[in-house]
C-alpha cells in the first residue's frame, strides 16, 4: 500500500496547502480584533454615535469578508496558473 502525498477529494481533485498570501489575508482580521485591544480599548472618542471600541469591532466585522475575498482571489489565481502549467500571468 503506497502513501500518497496529498489527500484526494471525492471529485478527483487534490487538497493543497494555502499560499502564504492567503493565510496572511485570513490573519489580518484576526489580528486586528484580537491583538489590537490595547490600542482601541477606549470609550471616547465617539465615532458615528458609537464608542470607538464598538466602532472598531463592527468595522472589522464588515472588513473581514473583504479580506476573505482577497484570499480567495489569490488562491483562484494560483489555481489558474498551476492548471495552465506554463506559469505565465
Amino acid at each position: 500500500m503506497s502513501v500518497q502525498s496529498q489527500p484526494f477529494l471525492k471529485s478527483g481533485g487534490s487538497v493543497r496547502k494555502p499560499s502564504i498570501g492567503a493565510i496572511l489575508f485570513g490573519l489580518i482580521p484576526f489580528a486586528a480584533v484580537c491583538f489590537s485591544v490595547s490600542l482601541w480599548d477606549r470609550v471616547y472618542p465617539i465615532v458615528l454615535g458609537l464608542p470607538f471600541n464598538f466602532f472598531w469591532l463592527i468595522s472589522w466585522l464588515l472588513l473581514t469578508p473583504l479580506c476573505m475575498w482577497g484570499a480567495y482571489r489569490l488562491e483562484a489565481h494560483r489555481d489558474r496558473v498551476l492548471n495552465r502549467g506554463d506559469g505565465a500571468p
